[in-house]
């Protein structure tokens, strides 16, 4: 495995460029924070990291998804989690540091990238979570039934997600993992015509019959190509305080549900194994 090391930057810090799986794998080191990183994968940035400080979160979807780990439980309560998608595993660092004792699963294919963080950006000995180098789909067919409160998908394999993480039949898999009033919540990227995204807001309806999605307007009015946050579950979700912290972010977000969310979709389809594709690919601009 090639590994080089960049100039010296910020704190002192030297970024690590090293070849992974899924393409080529940049650490840098952030100007602002003594001990924090960002890893892209081929020029995308994938995730933050403060290991000072891991109930930071810097990115916009980043955001949205800590505030749904806030209000899946009673504050500080430990959960089970998984994780389908590691990047740096900011989201289960962020669950470590917010609800000690919770137990978590992160399931990352990338093996090299897996070794790579955990080498230069080591996981709190004391947080338990378990990696496992797996295809997102087969590690959640290993969760046992109705063990996860949360079930968090932010999977990209060239900034796609994945056409097998999109269908009924997966969403049918993460119910089963999910105990009774457990959540998933998924990192979506589009943008306009937004097809994708209406579609899997269709999917999602077919197995739940509680639905939110969390996204800038910008992108809900197809303005531009960027992500959404879609949550789902068997039980009411915790809308109105989900609104109220998304409206109150850096980066505002809107929360859509309900009839408004049903309308969005346009009639757009479920989709299924059959028929499933890849999420659209950014354009070039996304990542300037």
């Amino acid at each position: 495995m090639g590994r080089s090391r960049n100039a010296r930057r910020g704190q002192g810090a030297e970024a690590v460029v090293e070849a992974v799986d899924g393409g080529l794998a940049q650490l840098v080191p952030d100007r602002d924070r003594a001990r924090a990183w960002t890893l892209l994968i081929d020029g995308a940035p994938q995730s933050h990291v403060d290991l000072d400080d891991p109930a930071h979160l810097a990115f916009e979807y980043q955001r949205r998804l800590g505030h749904l780990i806030d209000l899946v439980a009673p504050p500080g309560r430990p959960v089970q989690a998984v994780h389908l998608g590691g990047g740096a595993f900011t989201l289960a660092r962020y669950t470590a540091a917010t609800r000690p004792r919770s137990t978590q699963q992160v399931v990352e294919r990338d093996a090299a990238l897996v070794q790579l963080v955990r080498r230069t950006l080591p996981l709190d000995p004391n947080a338990r979570i378990r990696v496992r180098s797996t295809d997102a789909r087969e590690g959640l067919a290993k969760i046992p039934d109705g063990w996860a409160d949360l079930v968090i998908v932010d999977v990209f394999s060239g900034a796609r997600t994945p056409a097998h993480l999109t269908s009924v039949e997966f969403l049918t898999e993460v119910r089963r993992a999910l105990k009774d009033g457990g959540v998933y919540a998924a990192n979506l990227a589009d943008g306009p015509p937004l097809a994708h995204l209406r579609g899997q807001i269709s999917t999602a309806a077919a197995v739940f019959p509680e639905l939110a999605l969390v996204a800038d307007p910008a992108v809900l009015r197809g303005k531009r190509f960027g992500n959404a946050v879609l949550v789902a579950s068997a039980h009411p979700l915790p809308v109105a305080e989900l609104t109220r912290r998304a409206a109150s972010d850096p980066h505002p977000a809107r929360v859509e549900h309900g009839r408004a969310l049903a309308d969005f979709t346009g009639g757009a389809a479920a989709v299924t194994d059959a028929a499933a594709v890849a999420s659209p690919a950014p354009p070039p601009s996304v990542f300037r």
